[in-house]
């Protein structure tokens, strides 16, 4: 009589069988199972870490960030496979996916990581590529990205580990000028860039932590399970992309010339390659190693006063948790949110201009209504931003 695998069925004539107290089990089944445990008990060894799936993490930030849906997926599921890729025990080697960020200014990139920093409960380190020299030079060359780090993570080595660095305004470092030349002086541009291939792939780096030189101490870090994300608002790259998708459009008949088109309906969010990104300026060594990109989209008029509403911390929410504290409910008509979001498309900051918009206007609002104990109830309107009217009910 033959036995058979209880899982598969594969009898002991094609494997070998382990046989238990009712039944038998084949290697191949054995292996899956152990896989199948040691993927279950992930986020019993990711000790300290919110490990949330793709959908929560995104459920998470949609609380916080308006728009963006389709960044916030992929980025969602980046993080996710990041921290997986952490506490795999697979045979198949996982590489990590360092995750570059593109959009305006105001779009939300930094924002986004520092949501996804507190969702998550792991030290983050917000950098500014423009501040970075390359070693040798005066300033912060890329090892004080991970001593900040190591700070944020308050000196626990194996926490930040574990964390999260941005490097905001990484194409202000890119070795071409708007040009497509090569910049002649290059101390914080393609140096820099080749500074940070030693840290941002799998490296042991030697620090020198400490409050002042005297209690600086040795300590080592790696950087394997460092999740990088590196963002800019690449200006111009737009015109990368329209001149690489319409010369593969364009057709030369005998002796004509080519003539590049102008399509303006090409949507370039979802076109962005590494080879654009390498045109732009940054060396392709630096750009194979963040194989994920994701573009922010500008923010339109309805996104900016969403942004000033919906949010579980949003910019309006703020003032009235602040007035509330003075005894007056506070309440923002219509207008005086499509003003503000107006005015913040005017300026072209995107979501950063919003509280600069609402901050200058609230000011006299602030000092006078603490004063007033007969005001309970405060309307703000267009006209109260503008002072031109004053609209209260009591």
């Amino acid at each position: 009589m033959n036995n058979e695998c209880s899982l598969c069925g594969t009898s002991d004539k094609e494997t070998k069988l382990i046989e238990g107290v009712d039944g038998f089990i084949c290697y191949n089944c054995a292996e899956s199972s152990v896989e199948a445990f040691q993927d279950m008990d992930i986020e019993n060894k990711l000790t300290g870490i919110n490990f949330l799936r793709p959908h929560e993490i995104k459920a998470e930030l949609d609380k916080y960030l308006i728009g963006q849906d389709e960044a916030k997926k992929i980025f969602s599921v980046a993080v996710y496979n990041h921290y997986k890729r952490i506490n795999s025990q697979s045979k198949v080697s996982i590489q990590k996916s360092n995750i570059l960020l593109t959009g305006p200014t105001g779009s939300g990139k930094t924002y986004m990581m520092q949501t996804l920093a507190d969702i998550l409960n792991v030290p983050i380190y917000i950098a500014d590529a423009t501040s970075l020299t390359q070693s040798g030079y005066v300033g912060n060359d890329v090892e004080t990205i991970l001593e900040n780090l190591l700070l944020r993570a308050n000196g626990d080595i194996e926490r930040a580990e574990k964390g999260i660095i941005y490097i905001d305004e990484i194409d202000k470092i890119t070795s071409k000028n708007s040009n497509g030349q090569r910049n002649s002086l290059d101390v914080g541009g393609e140096g820099v860039q080749q500074s940070l291939l030693k840290i941002i792939e799998d490296s042991e780096v030697h620090l020198k932590v400490g409050k002042n030189v005297y209690e600086k101490r040795k300590v080592v870090m790696q950087t394997k399970n460092i999740l990088f994300v590196c963002g800019g608002a690449f200006v111009g790259l737009e015109d990368i992309i329209k001149k690489r998708i319409n010369n593969k459009d364009n057709i030369t008949i005998g002796f004509a010339t080519n003539v590049i088109k102008t399509d303006e309906s090409i949507s370039v969010t979802n076109e962005i390659t590494e080879q654009d990104i390498i045109n732009y300026g940054l060396i392709p060594e630096l750009v194979g190693r963040i194989p994920v990109i994701t573009t922010l989209n500008p923010l339109t008029r309805q996104d900016l006063a969403d942004i000033l509403v919906k949010p579980k911390n949003s910019i309006i929410k703020q003032y009235q948790a602040l007035l509330k504290m003075d005894g007056v409910k506070v309440t923002f008509d219509a207008s005086a949110i499509d003003y503000i979001a107006e005015e913040a498309i005017r300026k072209n900051t995107g979501a950063r201009g919003l509280k600069s918009v609402i901050e200058k206007r609230m000011y006299d609002l602030m000092f006078d209504l603490p004063q007033n104990n007969d005001i309970t109830d405060y309307i703000v309107t267009k006209e109260t931003l503008l002072n031109k009217k004053m609209v209260e009910l009591i």
